[in-house]
This record gives structure tokens, sequence and C-alpha cells, in this order.
């Protein structure tokens, strides 16, 4: 039999969850145009009053440029980041960057460019289980501060994010801009900051529509570029009609030129996009060739455009050759490279033509955004192949590239897209039905710490187990078996036998999969079976050594190191568990149970400071060890109360048993694991010393709150983005007050920095 590695075995999500994973650079491949500053092409107009505005007034450390479409927001900064001496790093966003390990990825990368921000910023954005508030944001925003080299940050279409957490992050890095330095947020929208605070504090320059209006002259000039020329009189009408407003004039300027008549060559924005499609329709397009008029309205579904692509959704002869005609005389067509090989329409001209195609030609929309996938899926696009079919509602489709996507971008930290991607599915009827579809949104509710979404996802896999459906596919059964394994719903006995059938469906599709060795293993120390399980574990580390699978080793090898501390072999207990570590240093990841292992041997071995090390790391990670794995969950919540116990922490240890009978409730078969928690609760109930809340004591719960107290958000912000009422919130932000010993939210979050539960 053939002898490979499971593509989804690597790093299976949901193995272990309560993990961090670290990386030197971003996970993921980056858009080289989307840290590109824009061309700045001939006949534009130049803004040099603006631009010397800019230069000079360098105190105010935040930038807000802020107007509708067409007012030349992108093209000012691109002319000021062309003629200042101080270095620039640019990210244009889009709706793929509402996501929080994306988007900093990106300013990460583009500070990077000018001054290096250090591996740690890299590590954390790789990480699948790092906070971002409580661990990205800070070293990011750590990092810019630190920057002696002047820079100006420029996040281009700023209004696309909606994500909360990039949001509140954006307010955060307004806080840290250095000395000499420049965070510039230019969209259609007041950006996510705290304006007012800003401005009352002297630290915002704001340009708006009124500031970015083109003067009569520059309107002439702008005219002149064009190929127009007007008399002052008639100039002044026009300035007069468009209000100034750039892009106005420029769809007047192409207007004119295919013959229009003056008096119907204008049109003002008036804050009402009706009044430009009418325009578009009635005046614009009505002049243009039909050719242009094809190729235009047709590829507007394009996000981005080449003349390859153009001919493939068009399926019309010479159509890259009409993009190259219309980009050598078309200041709407973007160039997004420095070779002229990729465009994107100007975003009010790309909104108007889509109107257009819609009322013209409704059914051809979904046909050539699936000709435009069809044609990224042969030239190695698959993500940009999946938000086309998306667009195109094309379930089927959607289906089977995000089975195909989610685990690579789950690897690569990227839970948001992946969460976007599920809830698309969701929402279409895309996931009932396609188990492979269920399990990804089951492990990824797991990974994050939604465990009541997990249980439902979960159920859906057995639905579909129980209809037949993929029920002839080996590797659909195999990983099936594993989540049934890792959820352990129906106790040890079966959960031994899934296990079991997890390694007989792998060993028939002919993949090596350790983590259903591991989970068997796992299944064996619960059973009672030490032996058998520590047999059964160093086979499957044996596996995992051959393809990689890091998070799997590091369970395996933690299981081993706790059945040698079982046995009394602290020795071995401790190689395994340095075994456990190297894994998770040579894969940058970083997960309780290993922790909460070596904690124990520290103080076996009296190394007390190393021990309270550990724990203080483990308590970062529990909050996502929840009872969807209840054995993990278990296992290392035992393992941290006995080091809290024999430091005489009472308060952490019933903590941690508190949490051990609730996830005991959900899953009272357990096996082994039933009788050292009933050993535990006895100890810390004979156990009379006094226990005083402190840090050691707050909950998952509160641990998970902790975070978002270093954010701008408010308590009901916060519990909007963790799914909880405003009063839960408040109520274990006072609870977290208490245990650190402090009277404010500001005070709690520098003395959880002192004790390492947060960075920054």
């Amino acid at each position: 039999m053939e002898r490979h590695g499971s593509s989804m075995e690597d790093s299976a999500p949901g193995a272990t969850p309560g993990r961090a994973q670290h990386a030197t650079r971003a996970q993921f491949d980056l858009m080289a145009s989307k840290l590109r500053r824009p061309v700045v092409r001939p006949g534009t107009v130049p803004r040099r009053s603006l631009i010397d505005r800019l230069a000079k007034d360098d105190v105010r450390p935040v930038v807000s440029v802020v107007a509708p479409s067409g007012y030349g927001k992108t093209t000012l900064l691109s002319q000021w980041a062309g003629l200042d001496r101080q270095s620039f790093a640019w990210v244009s966003l889009d709706d793929r960057d509402n996501d929080p390990k994306v988007l900093l990825s990106y300013v990460a990368e583009a500070l990077d460019r000018v001054q290096p921000v250090g591996e740690r910023v890299f590590e954390a954005l790789a990480s699948r289980a790092s906070s971002v508030p409580g661990s990205v944001v800070p070293r990011l925003g750590s990092a810019f501060w630190s920057m002696t080299t002047p820079v100006a940050l420029v996040l281009d279409d700023v209004h696309l994010l909606h994500n909360t957490e990039c949001r509140s992050a954006l307010s955060v890095l307004a806080d840290h801009v250095p000395a000499r330095s420049r965070l510039v947020l230019a969209g259609r929208a007041e950006p996510p900051l705290r304006i007012a605070r800003l401005r009352a504090e002297g630290r915002l320059l704001e340009i708006g529509p009124g500031e970015l209006s083109l003067t009569r002259e520059d309107a002439a000039a702008l005219l002149r570029a064009a190929g127009v020329r007007l008399g002052e009189a008639d100039l002044a009408t026009l300035h007069q009609r468009t209000e100034g407003w750039p892009a106005g004039l420029y769809l007047a300027a192409l207007y004119l030129k295919e013959g229009g008549p003056l008096g119907s060559a204008a049109v003002s924005f008036g804050g009402d996009d009706r009044l430009v499609s009418d325009y578009m329709e009635a005046e614009f397009l009505a002049r243009i060739s039909a050719r242009h008029r094809v190729f235009l309205t047709r590829t507007a579904v394009l996000e981005q455009m080449s003349g390859a692509l153009c001919e493939a959704v068009l399926e019309l002869p010479g159509s890259a050759a009409t993009l190259a005609e219309l980009a050598s005389s078309n200041l709407l067509l973007v160039p997004l490279d420095r070779r002229g090989h990729w465009y994107r329409y100007h975003h009010l001209f790309r909104d108007m033509l889509l109107a257009e195609l819609e009322r013209l030609e409704p059914g051809l929309l979904p046909v050539l955004r699936r000709r435009a996938a069809g044609w990224c899926l042969d030239h190695g696009r698959p993500e940009e192949a999946l938000e086309y079919f998306m667009a195109a509602e094309d379930v089927g489709e959607v289906v089977r590239l995000v089975e195909k996507l989610a685990l690579p971008a789950f690897r690569r930290a990227r839970l948001s897209t992946v969460q976007r991607w599920l809830r698309w599915l969701d929402g279409h009827g895309g996931i009932e039905g396609h188990p492979m579809a269920a399990l990804w949104a089951s492990l990824l509710a797991a990974q994050v710490g939604r465990p009541a979404e997990a249980e439902r996802w979960a159920d859906a896999v057995d639905r579909g187990k129980n209809r037949g459906t993929g029920s002839d596919d080996p590797v659909t059964r195999a990983w099936t078996a594993v989540l049934r394994a890792l959820l352990c719903r129906h106790g040890v006995k079966q959960m031994l036998a899934d296990a079991d059938e997890a390694v007989q469906w792998f060993a028939a599709a002919g993949i090596v999969a350790p983590v259903a060795g591991t989970c068997r293993g796992l299944a064996m120390v619960l059973s009672g079976d030490p032996q058998g399980a520590d047999v059964c574990l160093a086979e499957a580390i044996s596996e995992g050594a051959d393809i990689g699978a890091p998070d799997v080793l590091a369970d395996a090898w933690c299981e081993r190191s706790l059945l040698a501390i079982a046995r009394g072999e602290w020795s071995s207990a401790e190689a395994f568990a340095r075994q456990a570590r190297a894994v998770e240093y040579r894969a940058g990841i970083e997960e309780t149970l290993v922790c909460a292992v070596h904690a124990r041997i520290a103080w076996h071995r009296g190394d007390v400071a190393a021990a309270q090390r550990e724990l203080v790391s483990a308590q970062r990670l529990r909050p996502f060890l929840t009872y969807i794995h209840p054995h993990l969950a278990i296992q290392a919540r035992i393992e941290l109360a006995q080091v809290h116990l024999a430091l005489a922490d009472m308060a952490g240890a019933r903590t941690l048993m508190r949490e051990i009978d609730e996830i005991l409730k959900r899953r009272p078969d357990l096996g082994t694991l039933v009788g050292e928690a009933r050993a535990l609760r006895a100890r810390l109930t004979a156990e009379r010393s006094p226990a005083y809340p402190g840090a050691s004591s707050l909950t998952a719960a509160e641990l998970r709150v902790l975070p978002m107290l270093a954010t701008h958000l408010s308590f009901p912000e916060i519990g909007a983005e963790m799914f909880l009422s405003p009063h839960t919130v408040k109520s274990q932000a006072m609870s977290i007050y208490r245990k650190v010993g402090v009277s404010s939210r500001h005070q709690a979050v520098t003395r959880s920095r002192e004790l390492g539960l947060l960075e920054g």
C-alpha cells in the first residue's frame, strides 16, 4: 500500500485546541499589488496645495481623508507619496481584509518593508489561537511605536472594513503612531477611530470633499489632459454643475470627446448615486461604440482584469486588445502593476457599469462570474475562483472549493476568512448534506471556543452519515470517525470504536494518519489500559515523524509523559515532555497540555519559577480548551490543579475544579478521568487552607474577556463581538478587577500585562 500523508493531516484542526502557532512570516500569499502605491497616471491633476498641507502639518499623527467615490482620495495620497521624502507603507484594502489576521499581516508586511518590525509580530499573526486584541495588536502596536524611521502608513478604502476586531485594531494603532510618522486612513466614511477624542487632542488632520473638490483652474487642467478645451464661460458652467467633483468632470470630458453637447455634459455627486447612474446610462454609455459598451459592462464583474482573463470571460476575440486600448486612454482604469498587465475599474465606474449590466443582461452575470472562476482555477488562483463562484451563487462549486481550501486557510490562522466561507455556505444551504464542509465547520467552531456551534455541525455530519451522504468516500468516513472520537460524546468505549474505525478507513484510503492512532491511544488511557496506550502512542509518533503532523506528535508525547508520571518514572516523563516541547518549538506551536505537563515536572524538580511560568502560559490558552474536546480539557486542568495545590494556591485549584465539574456534567463517561477528578475533589474538600481569589483564579470565561479589555470597545460592543450580554461582560470585568486587585479597566490591563496574562 502506498504510504503518504493526508493533506488534512499535517495540522488537523480541532485535534488539540488551546494551542497557539507561530511562524516567521505570513502563512498565506500576500498580493503584491495591495502593498504597492498606485501609479499616478499621466494627465492627473497635481494637488500641490493639499500635498504641501499634508507634508507640513506633521504634528498631527493621524490623517483622515474622507469623501464619496470619485473625489481623488487615492490619487492625492499617491501623489504625496511620490513627492515626499518620507517613507510610505501602503495597503489597498478590499472586502477580504475583514479578517484581522489578514489585515494586520498586510499592515505588518508594509511596515516591515520600511523597517523590520520583529519576528514576534509575525509569530502572533501566524498563530491559529493567538488573541488578536491580546497578542497581535499589542505586538504590532509596540513595533509601530518603536520605529525610528519616519513612515506614513496609508490604509486606502478603509470604509470596506466592517469586522469589529479589524476596526478596533486600527483604533489602537492610532494610539501608537511614533514621532514624525503618520497613520493615514482614506475612505468613503469616517474612519473607525475615536474621532472626537483625536480632534480634542489636536492629533487629527481631516481632509474632506471641500478640500478635494477641484478649483476652476484644476478643472481646466483635467479637461486639457483629457483632450477637451473649453472657453472660460463654458468652463465656469461645467465647473459649477459638477461642483468641482473630479469624477464628474472626467465623465463630462469623456462625454464631450464622444460628441455630446455641452448642455448635457455634467453631473454633480449630490449625494445620490442614481444621478450618476442615470447619466452613465443616458449620456455616456449611449455615445460610445457598441464594442466598447459590451466590453465595459461585461468586464465589470471582474475585481481585477488582465487581457487573458477578459478573453476568457467575454469569449470575444480581441478583448485583450480592447483592454489595452481603453487602458491607454482612460483614467477610469486603474493599473495594478508596473508592467500594464493587470487593471481594475475605478470603484465608482465599476458600480455604475454593474448596475447597467444588471439592467440590460441580468441573466449573464452568473455566467460571466463562472467563466472568471474557471479561468482562476486554471491559473492557480483557487481563492479568487471561490469568490467568483460565491458571487455567482454556485453552491456546488463553493462547497467543493471550501472543502479543499478550508484546512490550508485554517492552518494559516485565517479563521475569520474560513468562517465567512462557512457562513455563506450555511446561508445557502451548502453545509447540510455535505459532511466534509460540516466537519470543517465543527472543527473550526471548536478551535475558536464555540462548543455549542461545534456540536451543531457535528450533528450535521452525523445526519449526513446516516443518510449515506459521502459514505462511499474513505477519506470522509475516516475524518468523520476522527471527529466523533475527538468530541467523545458517547463515552470512552465508543471513542475507542471510532478511533479504530478511523484507523481502518485511513488505511483503506492509503493515508498515514497519526491523529487516528493518537485518538486510539488516548481512548486506551481513559479505558484503563496504560500499557497498550503507550505502545499505540509510540506507533503514532513513529508514523507522524515521517509526515510531520506536529500537533498530533505533541499530543502523543504529552500522553506518554503523563503515563510515565503515573508510573513514577520522572526521568522518562521529562524526556517525553522535552520531545513535546521540541516539536512545539520546531512547528511554532504552544499547547495547554504541554504547559501543564511541564509545570508538573518543573515542580517535581523544585523549579518553582519555571512551574509558575508554565501556569501563566496555560492560563492564556485555557479558554479555548472547552468541553468539545473533554478528555484534553480535563486532563490539562487536573495537571494544572495539582501544581496549584502544590503551590498552596487553593483559589486557582478550586477554579479549575469547578471547570472540570462543568465539563463532566456534559461528558460524564470519561473513564479513568472520572476517578482522577473525584480524587482531586476529595483533596480540595479536605484542604482547610483559606482561598484568597487572585489572578490565578480567573475563570476561562474571564480569561476570554480579558484581552478585549485592552481594546477601545465598550462593554456592549465586546458583548456583541463575543455573543454575550453587556451585563455579562460588565460582571466578568468587575470580577477580573477584583481578582487582579485593581479598580478600573485601564489598571486591569496594566496589571495583567505585568502578570504576563496580556502582552503589550
